[in-house]
C-alpha cells in the first residue's frame, strides 16, 4: 500500500562519475568532509583528491565504483544534516544497490566500500580488455520477448532494462553488430531505434561475468561482517527486481548474482512506486529521473547543493 508521506531514494551506479562530484556538500557540509576522510581511512587512499581532481583513474572500475558510493553517502548524510531528509524506501541501479544498502544501515560504508572495490577489480578482469562490450537499445515500448529470441544464439545477454523504451546488451563486442543488424531488419517500418555502443571496459551483467560469482561470494563474506537485515525489507534487489529479505544468506545470494544477470530496474521503479509517489536520486548524474518519467513517475534529481537548495527551500 503506497504511503504519500514516506519518502524513497534512488542511486545511479557506474556511469554517473564525473570529476568533482560531492565536492560543493564537501566544502559545505562538515559530515560529507567526515565522510570522505573515513573512505579514505578504509582503503588507504584519499578518495576526495580522485572525486575532485582530474585523476584519469576515476574512470577505472575499481576505484571508479568506490568513489560513487562515497558520494553518494557523503550527499545523503548531507542532506539529512541540513534539509532533515529521512527516505524510508531505497532503491540503487547496479553498484547504486550497495549505496542503498549503506543508506539503510544494512550494510556498513567501512565494510562495503572494501567490497566494491574488489568487485570492480573482478568484474575489469572477467573479460580480456577489448574482448566485451555494451550497448543501449533505445525504442518505443521495447519487446523484451522478441528481443531475446532476436539474440537468443549470439554470445550476448540483457544486461539492463532500464525503462519501457531502453534495455541493454551485453556481451563480446564483437556479437553486437550482428545484434545490431538483426533488431534494425525486425523493427524495419515499424518503430525509430537508436543503438548506441556504451564506453565500457567489460560485459556487466552478462553470463561473461559468471565466473567471479563464486570468487565475489567469497569476497562478501569476508568483507561484509555486519548486517543490519532488519531495514533489507526496505531496499529494492536489481536481481528480484522486488524488496530484500530479512536473511543473510538470501541478501548475499541476490549481489553475487547481481553479476551476471539482467538489472530490472523497470521493476525495481514499480516497486518502490507502490510504496510512495516521493521519489527523490541522489547522486553525481541523473540517468533514473528519466526512466521514472517513462513509467509515469515523477522523480527529483539532486546531483549538487545547488539542486539540493531548491528541492528543500524553507526546511533548512
Amino acid at each position: 500500500m503506497m504511503n504519500s508521506d514516506k519518502i524513497a531514494v534512488v542511486f545511479p551506479g557506474q556511469g554517473s562519475q564525473k570529476p568533482g562530484m560531492g565536492k560543493d556538500f564537501y566544502q559545505d557540509i562538515p559530515v560529507c568532509r567526515q565522510t570522505y576522510e573515513e573512505a579514505a581511512d578504509a582503503l588507504g587512499w584519499d578518495v576526495a583528491a580522485m572525486c575532485f581532481g582530474g585523476d584519469e583513474n576515476l574512470h577505472l572500475t575499481e576505484y571508479t565504483q568506490p568513489c560513487i558510493v562515497t558520494t553518494e553517502i557523503a550527499m545523503l548524510r548531507g542532506l539529512s544534516e541540513r534539509f532533515g531528509f529521512a527516505p524510508s524506501y531505497f532503491g540503487g541501479h547496479s553498484l547504486g544497490e550497495f549505496t542503498a544498502l549503506v543508506a539503510a544501515g544494512v550494510f556498513s560504508l567501512n565494510e562495503t566500500l572494501k567490497t566494491v572495490q574488489a568487485r570492480g577489480k573482478l568484474m575489469q578482469e572477467a573479460v580480456p580488455v577489448g574482448v566485451g562490450g555494451m550497448a543501449a537499445i533505445i525504442s518505443e515500448e521495447i519487446d523484451i520477448k522478441k528481443l531475446r529470441q532476436l539474440i537468443f544464439d549470439l554470445p550476448v545477454d540483457i544486461a539492463n532494462i532500464n525503462s519501457v523504451n531502453q534495455v541493454v546488451i551485453s556481451g563480446k563486442l564483437s556479437a553486437l553488430p550482428e545484434a545490431e543488424k538483426r533488431l534494425t531488419e525486425a523493427l524495419t517500418g515499424q518503430k525509430p531505434m537508436r543503438f548506441v555502443q556504451l564506453n565500457v571496459s567489460a560485459p556487466f551483467h552478462s553470463r561473461f561475468m559468471q565466473p567471479i560469482e563464486d570468487i565475489f561470494d567469497k569476497v562478501l563474506l569476508s568483507k561484509i561482517k555486519n548486517i543490519e537485515t532488519k531495514n533489507a525489507p526496505n531496499v529494492t534487489s536489481n536481481y528480484t527486481g522486488s524488496f530484500h529479505v530479512d536473511n543473510v544468506a538470501q541478501i548475499r545470494e541476490n549481489l553475487v548474482r547481481q553479476l551476471s544477470n539482467t538489472v530490472n530496474w523497470c521493476e525495481n521503479m514499480c516497486s518502490l512506486a507502490s510504496q510512495t509517489a516521493n521519489i527523490f536520486e541522489v547522486g553525481p548524474g541523473r540517468p533514473l529521473r528519466d526512466f521514472f518519467r517513462t513509467i509515469g513517475i515523477s522523480c527529483t534529481s539532486i546531483t549538487g547543493l545547488a539542486a539540493a537548495q531548491k528541492s528543500f527551500a524553507g526546511r533548512d
